[in-house]
């Protein structure tokens, strides 16, 4: 395939604007690149160096695909998806494009089939893992042959203070040192202009060309609710929007992963769990599973998701707080590749806050490390608690704007958009908090954690308050105003806002700088009231053959509807024939245009958004017969 373009690019002293339009629409069935993708295609395509930033679902990959295409040689992609490797190739596969890997999962002569094939030029694209370039034969190998690019995929993987570091992902700056004539692109959907520096610092890309697309994901809607009895509000979440749906449900432990996945089994929800305390091969099924199965949950640590292609899953849960905004912002962007509507949807809780900032206190990190934990988990804390648009604040995060006409206030696809939160005065409830936090400190010598605050406040004569006879403090039921889940608001935000710390294993309360403000009267302290539950409006599909399991688009109209599911069912069959997951064949938002613009010939078909030449020739007979049907 390469072959054929190289002659065009070459002829015109570099590729021309048709050669790369045309990988497009041969390769992957669209007529026109999006946003930034067309500029980096033709800077790498061209031998120029590039960094680019765009989210999940963006078109990332096609900016090291199409220039691998196009150029004489090879394109070399440095991956750190081992488990995922083999999916990445075999999706490329069934495109026409003719890719490999080499990692720790091939047996000797699997490996020496691929650097045969990668040094006769029979591959497009080569998939390496970065530990392998410490081994001078990889490094000796791809000198042998021809290296038409280098794609560093994921690579924020390089920063040190981010959420996935990688220390192999150090010495790939060698790349440009041993291979200055090929041209590198460093890709990732998560990075803040911090996290950019390092990438462009620590790669040697110092000369590369940026291209940052905005990281929002409009067809997301984010909600943060508070945390109650979580896994029923999971399943709630689950039952009332989610039905049949295919999703992610992240927890902070493994046991909670494990607990998780056995509720919602026994709930009615299909679920598997994953961490890396199971077995490799119990893994690699239940990934298997969730790739090639429509509809299930899977339940996991964060050890899983990075590099999931999966392009219709539509939520991503998370019953324990997320380290930081990069993290959250990367869990919650595996949902809704395919741009159809999708739901991040967080429960969160003050013993959420005190969990990680003992996590941080007793973790392995250094002053400097712990410091930075903090950072990441306050900036956490303030997208909880915010009272404003939280995709306004998430990109601001990133140090981008919301798109025009949002301007920060309103984008109408998340909480505080759909229910902005009231705020109130908490100046009082805010200097009783503290008060009694004094109080224990200066007559008891004492300090505690914020269930005894909340008894002390309430007048509860529990058997602690009575042991430590807390009952007699001046303070004792001074808070009867507020219920148990409000005062525990409260200190959850008096955390957020800096004016209360958690210290130590127990994680007591502590006074920090700033409270002394707010108890002499110098400060008010507003606050938000917890909104009430918001649910997204949502269309379900007709249960059909497949019960439950079947959701269609929301904005998919009734009556294309059944011929929708019979496309589903259809590319169900064969991928189930191929062994290979239903998305392989098409994503559902080209069944999607198929079910509305129900073509009825080859040529007409072949117009439809993601239907190249390969999957022409493959399902053209066979979509048409499924629509005729």
């Amino acid at each position: 395939m390469a072959g054929m373009l190289q002659e065009s690019a070459e002829g015109s002293g570099g590729a021309s604007e048709s050669a790369t339009l045309r990988v497009l629409r041969r390769v992957f069935g669209y007529d026109a690149f999006r946003g930034q993708q067309e500029a980096a295609i033709e800077h790498v395509t061209r031998g120029g160096d590039a960094v680019v930033l765009m989210p999940t679902g963006g078109g990332k990959s096609l900016c090291y695909q199409i220039p691998a295409l196009v150029r004489p040689g090879t394109g070399v992609v440095i991956s750190p998806l081992i488990a995922l490797m083999q999916d990445q190739v075999d999706a490329l596969r069934a495109l026409g494009v003719r890719a490999g890997f080499i990692n720790s999962t091939l047996d000797f002569d699997q490996r020496r089939v691929a650097e045969a094939e990668f040094l006769a030029g029979e591959l497009d694209l080569l998939y390496i893992a970065p530990e392998r370039l410490r081994l001078e034969a990889t490094t000796a190998l791809l000198e042998r042959g021809k290296v038409s690019v280098f794609a560093i995929d994921e690579a924020h993987c390089v920063a040190q203070w981010g959420h996935d570091f990688r220390p192999d992902y150090l010495n790939l700056s060698m790349l440009g040192e041993r291979w200055p004539e090929v041209p590198r692109i460093a890709l990732t959907a998560t990075a803040t202009r911090a996290t950019h520096r390092e990438i462009v610092q620590r790669l040697g890309l110092t000369g590369a060309r940026d291209f940052v697309a905005s990281f929002d994901r409009p067809n997301i809607q984010y909600r943060i609710v508070p945390k109650r009895d979580p896994r029923k509000q999971l399943l709630r979440f689950l039952k009332e929007e989610h039905q049949g749906d295919a999703g992610i449900v992240y927890c902070l432990s493994r046991n909670a992963v494990e607990r998780t996945a056995e509720f919602l089994c026994a709930n009615g929800i299909e679920a598997v769990p994953y961490h890396a305390g199971l077995d490799a091969g119990t893994r690699a099924a239940h990934q298997s599973r969730f790739l090639r199965e429509e509809g299930l949950v899977v339940v996991a640590t964060i050890a899983f998701g990075m590099g999931i292609d999966k392009p219709d899953v539509r939520f991503v849960a998370h019953l324990d707080l997320p380290k930081s905004v990069e993290g959250y912002y990367q869990e919650t962007g595996r949902a809704g590749r395919d741009g159809l509507p999708s739901t991040a949807w967080l429960a969160y809780g003050l013993q959420d806050v005190v969990q990680q900032r003992k996590l941080i206190e007793n973790g392995e990190g250094d002053p400097a490390f712990q410091r930075r934990a903090r950072m990441h988990l306050d900036a956490m804390l303030s997208l909880c608690e915010t009272v404003r648009c939280r995709r306004g604040q998430l990109l601001a995060y990133f140090g981008q704007e919301p798109a025009e006409g949002a301007a920060g206030t309103s984008c109408g696809n998340c909480d505080t958009c759909l229910t902005p939160p009231q705020a109130w005065d908490g100046t009082v409830p805010a200097q009783k908090v503290l008060s009694t936090v004094v109080r224990l400190k200066r007559e008891r010598g004492q300090k505690f954690g914020s269930g005894q605050i909340v008894d002390i406040l309430l007048g509860r004569k529990t058997a602690k308050v009575i042991q430590f006879d807390h009952d007699a403090l001046s303070v004792f039921g001074i808070g009867t105003e507020l219920g148990e889940a409000e005062w525990r608001s409260v200190i959850r935000q008096l955390i957020a806002q800096g004016l209360l710390e958690i210290e130590g294993e127990h994680g007591t309360l502590v006074l920090t700088d700033t409270s002394a403000t707010v108890l002499r009267g110098e400060r008010e302290v507003p606050l938000r009231k917890d909104p009430a539950p918001v649910k997204a409006p949502r269309q379900t599909a007709a249960a059909g053959s497949r019960g439950a399991k079947s959701a269609a688009p929301v904005d998919l109209p009734a009556e294309a509807q059944p011929l929708f599911e019979a496309l589903r069912t259809w590319r169900t069959e064969q991928a189930r024939e191929q062994g290979v997951p239903p998305y392989f064949v098409f994503h559902d938002a080209t069944l999607r245009e198929i079910a509305l613009q129900r073509p009825a010939t080859l040529e007409e078909l072949s117009a439809i958004p993601g239907v190249g030449e390969k999957k022409l020739s493959n399902y053209g007979e066979g979509v048409l017969a499924a629509l005729a049907g």
